[in-house]
């Protein structure tokens, strides 16, 4: 045994966490983030080339893209605080007519409340080319919320910068293409003249006291060894010398992120977060994921992207933007919820405002069977489903509905509901007419029944609205008195 193990740890030597020594010529040093002595990672440099990487074995663009697995594990890293931002008035607005400046500022107010006392909807991300975009950008600042946080995206151009220093406006958006797609094909670069591009971009802006958020566009078919780690770090060292904190936001722009362990890169989240992290120093604060939804995994990329070491997580209302949308952000409500085990403060119920908001007011035609928003997401129309909702809610609905949404667990009445969902539709849509006192086994719900069939048998294919239900009940009602 040696000495230092037999002495109590209050008498041990102290761990110089400055310390950097050699083993057999391997830098080791202290951890400060996994609180171990671990072998110094090797730095990557920037991998020049003469022609790009389009890693045509896994996008070859004529099949479906390939996912690969190397089997190397990374492990699970959730920051101590995770948070959600808003891209809703930015990628958002793209997909769709744009947004009137009382539309924003609506929008805005509800996602202040959403995001409840502690700001868990950290920022909120606006455009400031047209005066429409500065004004609701105006209107929104005089509010005087600290949360969302209003930021910007711009281009690389210097008046773009000075006008984000007009605006008032602590921190912006940069766009840096980082695969080789947009480097060498879009731009007609290569690695090295973006690198220097990028660079220069983002010390004007720091010269200007702004805190720049760097896009790194495509990052899911980028060379994360030969272009992204090099940049990250670079980014990372200007920071360091400005003392202003330089955010990467890591963009799934095609949705081609996947999180399975063991999936090799470019496309594995946890090893662009891991290696983000670990190789590139980037703190987790510093770290956000913004994906797409092209493949139906955006909202669990996102997850993953918290579970490996990143703190936020960048969405849209009801996940509009372009193509397949962002990553929905009443989805990333939940997610959090369901990983943290609380709310801390969220209002739920809000999602249910926005949802009618964009209906009402923008003339947003939601998917009936949305997750969350959707009119029928808690709609039943099985009878035997029916039946368990009257018996105990909990047996088919997803959680407490009405407390957490505003929105109680319903059914539909179509050819398969039987007497349970008519006598479910009574209870709970018009209890008004005094039609809840009636079970399945009444002879008002069975007369219902018959005349519900012959609609049906008629050759009906739709639902029955609650007008025509109304109808209904009030005509068996009356056969049954008389």
């Amino acid at each position: 045994m040696q000495e230092n193990e037999t002495r109590p740890a209050s008498e041990r030597p102290m761990i110089d966490r400055e310390m950097v020594t050699r083993q057999h010529d391997t830098k080791i040093a202290y951890d400060e983030n996994s609180h171990l002595i671990e072998q110094a990672s090797y730095r990557y440099s920037l991998q020049e080339r003469s022609s790009p990487n389009l890693y045509r074995a896994l996008f070859d663009y004529q099949s479906v893209p390939k996912v690969s697995f190397n089997h190397r594990f990374v492990p699970i890293n959730m920051p101590e605080e995770i948070w959600i931002t808003d891209t809703t008035f930015r990628d958002g607005q793209q997909s769709q007519a744009p947004f009137t400046v009382n539309q924003i500022v609506d929008l805005y107010k509800m996602m202040h409340r959403l995001g409840g006392p502690k700001g868990m909807i950290r920022q909120s991300e606006f455009f400031v080319y047209s005066e429409k975009d500065r004004e609701a950008l105006a209107a929104c600042q005089d509010l005087g919320y600290e949360f969302p946080e209003i930021t910007t995206w711009i281009r690389a151009a210097t008046k773009d910068f000075e006008l984000v220093k007009s605006l008032g406006v602590r921190e912006t958006g940069i766009l840096v293409s980082c695969s080789d797609y947009h480097i060498y094909n879009k731009m007609g670069l290569t690695r090295k003249s973006a690198l220097d591009k990028y660079l220069g971009v983002v010390k004007e802006v720091l010269s200007l006291g702004i805190s720049p958020r760097c896009h790194f566009e495509d990052i899911t078919r980028a060379d994360f060894y030969g272009f992204v780690v090099p940049f990250a770090e670079a980014l990372q060292a200007l920071s360091d010398e400005s003392g202003i904190p330089i955010k990467i936001r890591a963009c799934d722009t095609m949705g081609y992120g996947v999180s399975y362990a063991g999936a090799a890169l470019p496309r594995s989240v946890p090893g662009i977060i891991y290696g983000l992290n670990h190789y590139a120093g980037i703190p987790s604060k510093m770290l956000e994921w913004h994906g797409h939804n092209d493949f139906y995994k955006s909202v669990t990329n996102s997850s993953t992207a918290w579970l490996y070491g990143c703190s936020s997580v960048n969405c849209a209302l009801l996940g509009i933007g372009e193509r397949c949308g962002n990553t929905p952000l009443e989805a990333m409500v939940m997610e959090y919820a369901s990983l943290r085990g609380t709310t801390d403060g969220m209002d739920t119920t809000v999602i249910t405002e926005i949802a009618r908001y964009f209906e009402r007011e923008i003339g947003c035609e939601i998917p009936a069977r949305t997750p969350f928003v959707g009119r029928d997401f808690n709609i039943t129309r099985a009878g035997i489903h029916a039946d368990g909702l009257m018996k105990d809610e909990e047996i088919y609905n997803i959680f407490n509905t009405e407390k957490l949404l505003g929105r109680p667990a319903q059914v539909a009445i179509s050819a398969t509901s039987g007497t349970a969902g008519i006598a479910h539709w009574l209870k709970h849509r018009c209890p008004d007419e005094g039609a809840d006192q009636y079970d399945k086994h009444s002879a008002v719900v069975k007369r219902m029944k018959e005349l519900i069939d012959a609609e049906y048998a008629s050759g009906r294919t739709t639902t029955m609205s609650d007008k025509e239900m109304v109808s209904i009940y009030r005509e068996a009602a009356e056969e049954i008195k008389n």
